[in-house]
């Protein structure tokens, strides 16, 4: 008889893989190189971890990424803790990771990303926060080893620059145990102290990381940070970077740079006041002349000649004016007069008693003029009145037609 073939569906036969793959790799240690790094809007990261000859996918969730104390990027060589898993709607194995961990990193390096980390976010590191270094100190405090070649470096230049500037040197351990806790504790007390210091100088000259190791421990940096007095950081070489630099108010690449920084050569200060000198006196100059030429044209005007000439002035045009004005207002009274005039003209044209002049009467019976003879009776008394005059008479016979 013939054995049938079990057949899978596609979903059926990624589950079963799946389980196989959670169940066996389940959490494992890998290590290798990260490429193709993206961040979902989600926050969840994805990438791939390759090796000389081969990759695999990553995805490495926000709620694991979170606990993640450095910055993920390409090229970075790391160790992931996971297990394998498959998606299974793509039949695409991949890692899920739960821990990640820098091989970029030593056991110090990852102490200093870790505290970097911390004091940025406490805001330590903000521009606001950092103080002005003054331009021309004349006190200042340096916090180092006294045997050290950084504090001959400083001395030398202090005095070839600034001969007369007043140094406190506050020594103290730059390596080893207990040199963290020394060097903030001398900045705490320089502090305290000598409150009329103007700025310090907190360094030494270079070294390996482990040399340097005491500026990256916290008690300095919060130290460097509570400070009221400005602190240059000057620490190993240009290229050396501590914890002690990022809080500082200024870093200095070298502590030979720092008291280039603090103390301004001498004849270089000269030669900027000689600069300034001769541009204040060319400015001088240059407004005394314009003053000149002004009052030049001043006291050659009219008016400085004859004081009164304003006044004349401002007097004729008065008279101008007033001139004019009295003009115009009898040019519109004359007006008003001519109009005034032929109102009356038509006023008497239209008087009652303007005809009597042509030789016309005006009769009224009782004060009401008689306009028709049909308003009178025989023996009715009117008054006849004419241009010049007037006569009482009586009615003796009455016409009502002409």
């Amino acid at each position: 008889m013939e054995e049938i073939t079990p057949v899978f569906k596609v979903s059926e036969l990624n589950r079963g893989i799946k389980e196989i793959l959670e169940s066996s790799f389940h959490e494992i240690w890998v290590e290798g190189e990260i490429s193709g790094f993206k961040e979902s809007s989600l926050g969840h990261i994805y990438f791939d971890l390759k090796d000389e000859n081969s990759l695999i996918s990553c995805v490495f969730f926000k709620w694991a990424a979170s606990k993640c104390k450095f910055e993920i990027e390409n090229g970075l060589l790391v160790k992931v803790r996971a297990g394998v898993t498959i998606y299974d709607k793509q039949s695409k194995y991949q890692l899920q990771v739960k821990e990640l961990i820098s091989l970029k990193f030593g056991p110090l390096q990852a102490a200093f990303e870790k505290l970097k980390e911390k004091l940025k976010n406490e805001g330590l590191f903000d521009q606001s926060r950092k103080k002005k270094i003054p331009a021309f100190p004349s006190k200042i405090a340096i916090v180092t080893s006294p045997t050290g070649a950084a504090v001959r470096d400083i001395f030398s230049i202090l005095k070839r620059r600034c001969p007369n500037m007043n140094i406190i040197l506050y020594p103290v351990k730059v390596q080893g145990e207990g040199a963290a806790l020394e060097i903030a504790s001398a900045v705490k007390e320089l502090n305290e102290n000598f409150s009329d210091i103007e700025v310090m100088l907190v360094g030494r000259g270079g070294g390996s990381m482990e040399d340097l190791w005491a500026f990256n421990e916290e008690p300095v940096a919060r130290a460097i940070a509570a400070s009221k007095i400005p602190v240059i950081s000057c620490v190993g070489h240009e290229t050396d970077f501590t914890i002690a630099d990022f809080v500082a108010d200024l870093r200095a690449p070298t502590p030979s740079a720092a008291a280039e920084l603090v103390a301004a050569n001498n004849e270089d200060v000269l030669k900027h006041l000689f600069q300034m000198e001769k541009r204040l006196l060319q400015s001088l100059r240059l407004n005394y002349g314009k003053l000149l030429s002004r009052f030049k044209r001043f006291t050659q005007s009219r008016f400085f000649r004859n004081p009164y000439a304003i006044i004349e002035d401002r007097a004729r045009r008065t008279d101008e004016l007033a001139e004019k004005m009295f003009r115009a207002v009898s040019l519109k009274l004359e007006k008003s007069e001519n109009a005034l005039k032929l109102q009356s003209e038509k006023l008497k044209n239209l008087s009652p008693y303007f005809p009597l002049k042509k030789g016309y009467s005006l009769v009224t019976k009782g004060g009401n003029p008689v306009r028709d003879a049909s308003m009178l009776k025989e023996g009715d008394e009117i008054n006849v009145a004419f241009h010049k005059g007037s006569v009482t008479a009586g009615v003796k016979k009455i016409k009502e037609n002409l």
